[in-house]
């Protein structure tokens, strides 16, 4: 029993040197310039070991954006029920402890890809959100949705790009309090 812990253990540190490695790289070059040899130099593991666990560098990245938006759909409350600034908290901290990531995904110019499945996971969340509450009246719920989830992701890109100057409590209440102003989110009562 005690040999499996330690296999596991091994595979998640050497799958988040091999993270790692990608996403230092990642920020600095396009994906197109990036080789498995750079990758494994960088994570100090052998060519083999990232085939392993991805089939290429393609694979690698799709798997991270799918883990990363995985997590971000755990942090989300599907009742609809918790105050908007309480649910945006949990995942502002998220993108804060995971900055490597964020940051190499949004920060540079070859990240469109990444930019537009997250637009795409946000709005689809915020959209389900919205038909449980119906609080866009008069306005069309996948035009509302797609509205909150690019303003969503373009204020995540800025405090990203920024070196997160704000604690994830300020960027959640005023994410918050500009949903509310411009009436595409019901006021908590």
């Amino acid at each position: 029993m005690e040999t499996v812990t330690k296999i596991d253990r091994r595979v998640i540190r050497t799958k988040e040197a091999i993270t790692k490695a990608f996403l230092d790289l990642f920020s600095k070059k396009d994906l197109e310039q990036i080789t498995i040899n750079d990758i494994a130099d960088r994570a100090n593991v052998n060519r083999g070991t990232i085939y392993l666990h991805y089939s290429d560098k393609y694979d690698l990245l799709d798997k991270l954006i799918d883990d990363h938006l995985n997590r971000l759909t755990s942090l989300c409350n599907p009742s609809g029920s918790t105050p908007l600034a309480s649910e945006l908290l949990p995942v502002f901290v998220y993108i804060r402890n995971h900055f490597l990531f964020f940051s190499a995904m949004l920060s540079t110019t070859r990240a469109a890809v990444f930019r537009k499945r997250l637009t795409e996971f946000v709005s689809v969340r915020v959209k389900e959100k919205l038909d449980r509450s119906n609080p866009y009246s008069g306005t069309d719920g996948e035009l509302t949705a797609q509205f909150m989830a690019s303003a969503f992701v373009g204020i995540v890109e800025w405090w990203v790009q920024r070196q997160m100057p704000h604690p994830p409590e300020y960027m959640a209440e005023q994410l918050r309090k500009l949903f509310e102003k411009n009436e595409v989110y019901p006021t908590q009562s």
